[in-house]
């Protein structure tokens, strides 16, 4: 479960983080990917950083949201920068 929530997480970062740098998004569908898949990743960082607790914790819960939040955003706004930079070069 931890990992779906660290997927939304990542999704409305990375769709948060395009709409707040309109300059280097990559689109709405395309920003949510990107930080799904940053969302994952961050939800995993947050179960090793939270590892031992048990039940219903909502202090995990919410740690996992936040964390794939922001590091979907964080993966989102990278991706994006790059792409940018490469249609500059072109």
């Amino acid at each position: 479960m931890e990992w779906i929530l660290g997927i939304v997480g990542g999704a409305l970062g990375g769709v948060g983080a395009g709409a707040g740098v309109k300059k280097n998004t990559l689109g709405t569908l395309l920003n949510g990917v990107i930080g799904a898949v940053g969302g994952a990743g961050g939800s995993a960082l947050m179960q090793t950083l939270i590892n031992g607790m048990t039940g219903v914790d909502f202090s995990a819960i919410a740690g996992n949201l936040v964390g794939g939040g922001v590091a979907g955003g964080i993966l989102s706004t990278i991706v994006g920068l790059i792409a940018s930079a490469m249609k500059k070069k072109k």
